[in-house]
């Protein structure tokens, strides 16, 4: 299959984007394939070439692909100008601490989120759903619910495609938090609230998640609470960063 100009950059995008959501345990050429509708010969060539400038590595033994030195060297270098993690991660300790839950940090790229930080809960159940370099549409969950709803009218157009999700996105606004009810998995919760950047956009997002017996009556609305208070905190660090 031959690619050119600004096809073979989309898909050389999408291989990388999904190296890097399996960072922890590698993904197979097979499993790079499928997520990016790539033929696995021609997924397997663009890991070939990837590997060679170091952009991945690939363990022979276990035929699993991971992100190569090269990408942690640009990632270093976009860190001093786009990194907010750090930050973040004081506030989701403070989070985990004070409500026993999960805490996660998430970034809008496009037309998705990227969990980007987590700190686990002291609470002994838990979901198990988001974990750093997990990449979910927005509006799924509620880290991606929270953006969503905060984004101009017009470029949420395109995402809002079913009349439960607007009334979701609706409810976000009423409230100034998002709820995910199970919706990702039966039985696992999460509530979400937006941090804005500099320039006043919906850029990222902190989000609680539990089991649903953790979640439900009056406790949402003071998780929701919560999360607003730390989320007004991050986005006001954020403004005063140098």
């Amino acid at each position: 299959m031959s690619m050119q100009g600004s096809q073979l950059v989309a898909r050389v995008a999408a291989v990388l984007r999904r190296v890097g959501s399996g960072a922890a345990q590698g993904v197979t050429t097979a499993e790079v394939a499928s997520a990016t509708g790539l033929p696995r010969s021609t997924a397997q060539r663009v890991l070939a070439a990837l590997a060679e400038e170091g952009f991945v590595d690939r363990d022979a033994r276990r035929g699993r692909w991971y992100p190569g030195p090269e990408l942690f060297l640009l990632g270093s270098v976009a860190a001093e100008r786009y990194d907010v993690t750090s930050t973040a991660r004081e506030v989701l300790r403070s989070l985990a601490e004070r409500t026993g839950e999960s805490a996660f940090f998430s970034a809008r790229r496009g037309g998705e989120t990227v969990c980007l930080a987590e700190v686990e809960g002291s609470f002994p159940l838990r979901s198990h759903v988001l974990y750093e370099g997990l990449r979910l549409p927005l509006g799924v969950a509620s880290a991606g619910l929270a953006i969503l709803a905060y984004l101009p009218l017009e470029e949420a157009a395109p995402y809002v495609d079913t009349p439960e999700l607007t009334k979701r996105v609706a409810a976000t606004r009423r409230r100034g938090y998002a709820v995910n009810p199970g919706l990702i998995v039966p039985g696992s919760w999460g509530v979400g609230a937006v941090v804005f950047d500099r320039t006043g956009a919906p850029a990222w997002a902190l989000s609680l998640t539990g089991v649903e017996s953790r979640f439900n009556g009056d406790r949402t609305a003071q998780l929701g609470a919560l999360l607003l208070e730390a989320a007004h905190a991050l986005t006001r660090r954020i403004a005063h960063r140098p």
